[in-house]
């Protein structure tokens, strides 16, 4: 971040789209160095990211004539906005391609896109040329979305790099607290019938999200995973003998499909082992948290840190 200072002699200007908690994350660790444009369709937000450090857009992806502001405004563009929930095109991230082609400024545009986008791969590693084989209309949303990015670097010059990330965490991620999990005591898969899961900690997603804009290469894609590679039972195991929590229950396919739910399937239906080379070695970025195991441990080894506690009411 300083060389770029030193070769420019100005603040690089980010415009980050979708700043929920990577997005913080990116924007904390750019701090002062950088210019950084948040849009949002939340006005209630503005003064939260105001104090963040932001200059907020107010402005809605579902509404392309609040996009005008977008044109011109940002060399690098962070791209965390999630497509809607229906259909199988991205309509969002059409409307944003649109809105920065008219401007024709943007050099570098990083999107955060999802693994899912392989599909089941029968447990087998992966890397970044593997074919894309959505088996969910979800991640048919993601493919969508991928090409028109990449049609858009192509077409401008704009250096694109699509991020395929797994499940994100962070202990102090809303929703992303792998021991929450445990403590609300949801099952997995009997070993013989578990899937690979793929992890990233949210910190070195957003450390990942920094270097692509960086030096990403063009039209590039990545893995944006941790060196886990566990079945999720493993993981959760793993977790759960850290902290000093049960083990999650084991239970058949037909069981799980009765406590878990339709979106919970669709994860446990697909297993797969994301390979990490592009992220470590092309955008040299250094797993702060290689497995969740040393996010564990870091937590236990803060002065503060004592035994996890249980929440009252929660076995």
């Amino acid at each position: 971040m300083r060389a770029d200072l030193s070769r420019t002699g100005r603040r690089p200007t980010l415009l980050i789209v979708g700043c929920g908690d990577v997005g913080l994350r990116v924007l904390r660790a750019l701090g002062p160095h950088w210019r950084v444009h948040v849009l949002t369709s939340t006005p209630a937000r503005v003064p939260e990211l105001r104090a963040a450090g932001a200059c907020p857009i107010v402005g809605n992806l579902d509404d392309p004539a609040t996009l005008g502001r977008l044109a011109g405004l940002a060399e690098r563009v962070l791209h965390l906005a999630p497509p809607p929930g229906q259909g199988s095109t991205d309509p969002r991230t059409a409307a944003l391609v649109r809105a920065l082609w008219r401007g024709g400024r943007t050099r570098r545009l990083v999107y955060g896109s999802t693994s899912g986008v392989y599909g089941d791969c029968a447990g087998a590693c992966i890397d970044e040329t593997r074919r894309v084989a959505p088996s969910t209309a979800r991640a048919q949303r993601r493919v969508d979305a991928e090409a028109r990015l990449r049609h858009f670097g192509r077409a401008t010059g704009c250096t694109v790099t699509v991020l395929r990330i797994p499940g994100i965490y962070a202990l102090d991620r809303p929703g992303g607290d792998p021991r929450e999990r445990l403590r609300r005591g949801v099952p997995v898969l009997q070993a013989q019938h578990d899937v690979y899961t793929n992890h990233v900690h949210a910190d070195d997603l957003a450390r990942a999200c920094i270097a692509a804009l960086l030096h990403g290469l063009p039209q590039r894609i990545v893995h944006a995973c941790d060196d886990g590679g566990l079945k999720m039972g493993e993981h959760y195991d793993l977790v759960a003998d850290l902290c000093g929590l049960p083990r999650p229950a084991r239970v058949t396919p037909e069981e799980a499909a009765v406590q878990l739910g339709p979106m919970a399937m669709s994860f446990l239906g697909e297993s797969r082992r994301l390979a990490n080379d592009r992220l470590t070695r092309e955008l040299r970025v250094r797993l702060r948290y290689p497995t969740v195991r040393e996010a564990l441990q870091a937590l236990q080894a803060q002065p503060s840190a004592g035994p996890v506690p249980t929440p009252p009411g929660r076995a």
